[in-house]
């Protein structure tokens, strides 16, 4: 990899939350703090630089284990994307630097977590919260959709949480440029595997259509729609787009889930409609009235004391 000067020695320099620090940085330039999540290649830490004290996620990874996966290539990928990319929906790639043994990677820090977390814990999201992160999820698939980006593995682990509880994109191990629209690479996760993928097709970034069809179900049932317990009843199912919703799932997400599950990639309605859907609009509207009133109430709260 090249040595490419940092970002965040120039323009982000002017924003508030941003580290005061050009040229080369290297691990002594911070002070790591708890850790936050572990990955196959390496570890990611809550960090801060000791100049200015910009508060930051570092993701440390060994070059011995990338090399011995095979994925150094596609480390290469996912910085060059990733360090491109500027939405209040995904995590930004600040800059990154390396060592004899490691490669660091400086990113945006989301306090609220991941979401598979809360999602786990809290069993399922209200339909409110399903309604916001799906408006949030279009929005920053359709500014990557804009720049040539298909994600291809959109899921909760690869989701986390910003400090006004926004959905952020967080993984781009799996995304790719894709001047030419058509990809054979079997990718992501196999629950969320569209029916090209399965079947061997060439895929375009209506891929990840597909993708958030799943995640909105599995954001208001609690799993996605096609688990089984075997691999071929899995796939089975996601060729024939078969699945049933519980009865506490309502008619309005239930007409958007169904507009993104179609197995004809050509007709799953486009990032733009979800953004519009009736569906969505009124759930982000329900959320940020109850976040409103959340408001209020600590403001009385804190009159009164």
């Amino acid at each position: 990899m090249e040595n490419k000067p940092p970002v965040l020695g120039s323009a982000a320099e002017k924003t508030r939350n941003t580290p005061n620090k050009g040229g080369k940085l290297s691990i002594k330039d911070f002070e790591i703090g708890r850790p936050l999540g572990k990955g196959k290649f390496g570890s990611v830490y809550l960090a801060r630089t000791k100049m200015g004290h910009f508060h930051c996620a570092i993701k440390v990874l060994f070059k011995s284990q990338l090399i011995s996966g095979g994925v150094e290539h596609q480390l290469e990928r996912e910085i060059e994307i990733q360090s491109h990319l500027n939405h209040p929906n995904i995590i930004r790639l600040y800059t990154y630097f390396w060592d004899t043994k490691k490669i660091y990677l400086v990113l945006e820090y989301a306090p609220g977590g991941e979401m598979y977390k809360q999602l786990t814990t809290q069993k399922r999201f209200s339909e409110p919260t399903a309604g916001k992160y799906m408006y949030e999820i279009a929005d920053a698939l359709s500014y990557c959709h804009r720049k040539n980006v298909i994600h291809r593995d959109i899921k909760p682990e690869n989701l986390l949480i910003g400090s006004r509880g926004e959905l952020k994109i967080g993984d781009f191990g799996w995304s790719v440029h894709a001047p030419s629209n058509k990809r054979q690479t079997m990718c992501g996760t196999m629950d969320y595997l569209p029916p090209e993928m399965v079947v061997g097709q060439a895929h375009s970034d209506a891929v990840d259509l597909w993708a958030i069809g799943v995640l909105c179900y599995e954001f208001l049932v609690g799993k996605p729609p096609f688990e089984h317990e075997q691999q071929t009843e899995t796939y089975s199912a996601i060729k024939a787009a078969r699945f049933t919703y519980p009865d506490h799932v309502k008619k309005g997400a239930r007409d958007l889930i169904s507009k993104l599950l179609v197995i004809d990639a050509k007709k799953r309605i486009s990032l733009e409609e979800v953004k519009k859907h009736y569906w969505v609009e009124s759930m982000l509207q329900a959320r940020l009235r109850a976040e409103e009133e959340e408001k209020n109430m600590r403001a009385a709260s804190l009159r009164n004391h």
